[in-house]
């Protein structure tokens, strides 16, 4: 949990016991956990942490940048700890969501807008059958 801890504090943001546990399943998990996800998975091991506390941390971590929200099925914001620069690939079949890796960094550079002066977010995200479950129909 130290790499959490310091994470939270490369980014200004105090590292409370909620936080750093928070911190530290998103950089341990790369599944793209949504609130209630992120909260059952926590909660025996914080039995005081609440469902408004894991969403308040989501979101502090989300304004300072540290993490990313995505909602790629229109229904759910999923967090990713992960926030170099990569698309996202969700299976309309099993709702898995995956990273996937840009081959060139330079791409969102090239795709921005000709009038936007400061670009803050952008996201790229593919939906279809992944080959787990495409396999599986066969």
């Amino acid at each position: 949990m130290i790499v959490a801890r310091e994470y939270l504090q490369s980014f200004g943001i105090r590292p409370s016991v909620q936080r750093v546990a928070v911190m530290h399943y998103l950089l341990t998990h790369r599944t793209h956990p949504t609130v209630d996800e992120i909260y059952s998975e926590l909660v025996n091991e914080i039995p005081t942490l609440s469902r408004t506390t894991v969403y308040n941390t989501l979101h502090l971590l989300y304004e300072h940048g540290a993490i990313l929200a995505l909602c790629i099925d229109g229904v759910n914001t999923h967090f990713d700890g992960y926030t170099s620069p990569h698309a996202h690939f969700m299976c309309s079949q099993c709702g898995k969501i995956y990273d996937v890796d840009l081959d060139d960094v330079a791409f969102v550079e090239r795709n921005t807008p000709k009038n936007a002066s400061i670009v803050t977010d952008a996201q790229l995200y593919y939906k279809g059958v992944c080959a787990t479950c495409a396999n599986k129909s066969n």
